[in-house]
């Protein structure tokens, strides 16, 4: 069985993130003039799923991956971090704040709560700092290496809150070498997204830096009708920067220290009232250019973040001992009109006697605008660990882990004061992870973590409560136990035990709605996988598979909406989830290859008693069984945002020209089935067959060197309805429509 040994902990953490999915990043031009073989044959991909280095089919546990050209062409219009969803099995992504406060479901588990104070159970981690909030985890997607998808619990090695997975990024580390790149795109309506980075040596063999920053910009383009303003909203323009420093004195020792920073001003979610038609889909007179509005203020956005973190290492032989100190912190707003609409002639209606169709934009029953702000966000998180060097039959590590964190959260409804709430969380923890090699094909694997996490709630200001101190604490063990076999040299089985816990959540933003706060118990998971994973003929095809099935006791829900638009959370006695994913990658012949990822899963809550309010128009039709206060019984629908299947398919071709040169095409598509927007079950809040597809094509010279291509994205301009507010009308919010336009390339 081929291995890849490499040392753990501190040093070779500070090269893991320049291997990790090191291959897709190799440009199409440097196969050229190798033998048939290496130039059908698809690349390694190494993952650090399990904190050190390791081949994806050595790790026992379903892992998902994006890099190189099919990353950065996700992107190129000026997309943020949403656009992942669908584009790996089973991840689902959507957002009620535009391009903050993104929500992630994994295998059908998330949290839609669109509340900045939100917790939830997919977990953000970039170059191995948590992002908890919600804002944080909406950091911009650039000069990365690459991003691992992790999926089940997580929690004996990566913590806070991790019952459904994780997304992990890893940006581009310093180089010995010079290394630097410049993409500028330009698209209609003024798009723009240019990134680029410089790194390489300050100092030979001891100091190196990266410098790498992001613009992507676009302009308003959408007029609102109702207070005849052209061009008023749909515009961002989405600033960020990195600085990187890795210091290496001896062969002992590492540091390495990262700053960031971002500068958002954007247009925040737009919601369009009864944008949905009766029955569900989209209404046919539905213009993408046009909003209804009757705000003179353009759903404004504003974020202002940065962050530290600093990384040392020491090599002691024996074991390596790593630590990692981050700062993060925020401040901004996002402003909304809430209902989507405007009150016209027909607006107050009886919800015992609604409109018919067809339905006019006007038909709200009263205006809703709403502010939501972090007044000031600061998150410390403090790792330390120690490892062995990993090149042995037993393989180990241990550690603790810190967070604290501190939120101010304002929210203003105009028709009475703001509101300000303060969140403040305390976690800390113990961790070990081991694996011993019990034969060249067997090995076995296990974690254990233990958790301790204290929430504190107070009201500092309210027209409706004094200070309302709430607190919730508890502490948990969490575990996970598998088992890999080499049934082959290219084939592998696995099998996956692991139980999560997500610790109790309070929510206030109901104060500024004279609502008082709720709380969520904490949630437990445990969850079972079992799969294989191949490298084929020859190297040319890789094949992964994995069923699963999870049960969540207590698990923690939002009820979202309803005619008071409010948000209460809730314990369900029980959810459950099952299904299957596949993704497969294929060199079909020299210079075609092509990719394509399944994933299909069943989600079902099961509490008898559990009762929400239901839509506040009057306007869908439920379909679930109601108690005597008309609240809907929804013991057996699928869990919110959970698609029952996503299908991903890609394919590129390429062909040299000349001597150095090379010109391809590629094209992307994705598929998502039936999926429920909410805890109650309604055929306007359901969507079925969203789809979306991309293609590229261009030329590149010179090994990669220089590149210039076209491309287009959602290049059909289908029509997605990604989530809804339940309020006062049929009101969604949208996906993005078809961008075009032309990318330059030029790298060193």
């Amino acid at each position: 069985m081929k291995r890849v040994q490499m040392r753990t902990g501190a040093l070779g953490a500070a090269s893991a993130a320049a291997m990790a999915v090191a291959g897709a990043l190799t440009t199409p031009v440097a196969a050229q003039g190798m033998g048939d073989e290496a130039a059908l044959a698809i690349e390694e991909i190494v993952v650090t799923a399990q904190r050190r280095e390791q081949r994806i089919q050595d790790v026992p546990m379903a892992i998902s991956t994006l890099s190189g050209d099919e990353f950065e062409t996700i992107f190129l219009a000026g997309e943020d971090i949403r656009a992942l969803s669908a584009r790996v099995p089973a991840l689902n992504a959507e957002s009620s704040n535009g391009r903050v406060a993104p929500r992630f479901y994994i295998r059908g588990l998330g949290n839609t709560d669109f509340d900045l104070a939100a917790s939830q159970p997919v977990l953000v981690v970039i170059d191995e700092v948590v992002m908890e909030n919600v804002i944080l985890k909406s950091s911009p997607i650039f000069d990365m290496q690459g991003v691992e998808v992790l999926k089940g619990p997580q929690g004996t090695l990566f913590g806070r809150n991790t019952p459904a997975g994780i997304v992990k990024f890893e940006t581009r580390k310093p180089t010995e070498e010079l290394d630097a790149y410049a993409s500028l795109t330009y698209g209609n309506r003024n798009t723009v997204n240019a990134e680029g980075a410089v790194g390489g040596a300050l100092i030979p063999g001891v100091l190196k830096a990266r410098v790498s920053g992001l613009i992507q910009r676009r302009d308003d383009y959408i007029d609102k009708v109702v207070v005849d303003e052209k061009n008023a909203v749909g515009g961002f323009r989405d600033m960020a920067g990195r600085i990187q420093l890795d210091f290496t004195p001896t062969d002992r020792f590492s540091a390495l220290a990262k700053f960031h920073v971002r500068d958002l001003d954007s247009t925040a979610a737009l919601f369009r009232a009864n944008v949905i038609a009766p029955g569900g889909g989209v209404v046919d007179r539905f213009d993408r250019d046009v909003i209804f509005h009757d705000s003179e203020v353009n759903n404004p956005q504003r974020y202002n973040s940065w962050g530290a973190s600093l990384r040392l290492g020491y090599d002691f032989d024996a074991f390596t001992v790593t630590t990692i100190s981050a700062f993060e912190t925020t401040d901004g707003f996002s402003r909304g009109d809430i209902d989507g609409g405007f009150t016209g002639p027909n607006s107050f209606f009886d919800p015992a006697n609604p409109p018919q169709p067809p339905f006019t934009p006007d038909t709200i029953a009263f205006p809703s605008e709403t502010q939501d702000g972090i007044d000031d966000l600061d998150q410390y998180t403090q790792e330390i660990r120690f490892a062995s060097p990993g090149d042995d039959r037993f393989n180990w590590q241990f550690g603790a882990f810190f967070f604290n964190s501190d939120l101010k959260i304002t929210t203003d409804p105009f028709f009475v004061d703001p509101s300000t709430v303060l969140h403040e969380n305390t976690a800390w923890a113990l961790f070990g992870h081991a694996d011993y090699e019990i034969t060249p094909r067997l090995t076995v694997t296990a974690g254990l973590r233990y958790t301790d996490d204290d929430k504190d709630f107070e009201v500092l200001s309210s027209p409706f409560f004094g200070p309302t101190p709430r607190n919730v604490q508890d502490d948990k063990l969490s575990w996970d136990f598998a088992v890999n076999y080499a049934l082959t040299d290219q084939i592998t089985l696995y099998a996956r035990h692991a139980r999560g816990f997500r610790a109790p959540t309070i929510q206030g933003r109901d104060v500024a709605f004279d609502g008082a706060p709720s709380i969520a118990q904490s949630e437990t998971i445990k969850s079972f996988e079992g799969g294989f994973k191949s490298v084929l003929f020859d190297n040319r095809l890789s094949v992964n598979a994995a069923g699963y099935w999870y049960e969540i006791n207590g698990q923690q829900l939002t009820a979202v909406g309803g005619g008071d638009n409010l948000i209460r959370l809730v314990n369900a006695d029980r959810g459950v989830g099952y299904g299957f994913e596949a993704d497969a990658r294929v060199q079909i012949v020299e210079g075609l290859s092509a990719t394509a990822a399944f994933a299909w899963t069943k989600t079902e809550l099961q509490d008898d008693t559990l009762a929400v309010p239901p839509c506040g128009s009057g306007l869908c039709q439920v379909v679930d069984p109601l108690d005597p206060n008309g609240n809907a019984l929804v013991d057996g629908n699928p869990f919110p945002q959970a698609p029952e299947y996503t299908l991903y398919l890609t394919a590129r071709y390429e062909r040299p020209v000349g001597e150095a040169g090379l010109v391809f095409v590629s094209t992307d598509w994705y598929v998502q089935g039936e999926t429920n927007f909410f805890l109650y079950n309604a055929p306007e809040f359901r969507t079925n067959g969203n789809f979306e597809g991309g293609a590229r094509a261009g030329y590149v010279h010179d090994g990669g060197r220089y590149e210039v291509s076209l491309f287009a994205r959602n290049i059909t301009d289908k029509v997605n309805i990604q989530g809804a507010i339940d309020f006062t009308a049929l009101t969604g919010y949208l996906n993005e429509p078809r961008t075009f336009g032309v990318n330059l390339t030029a790298r060193y």
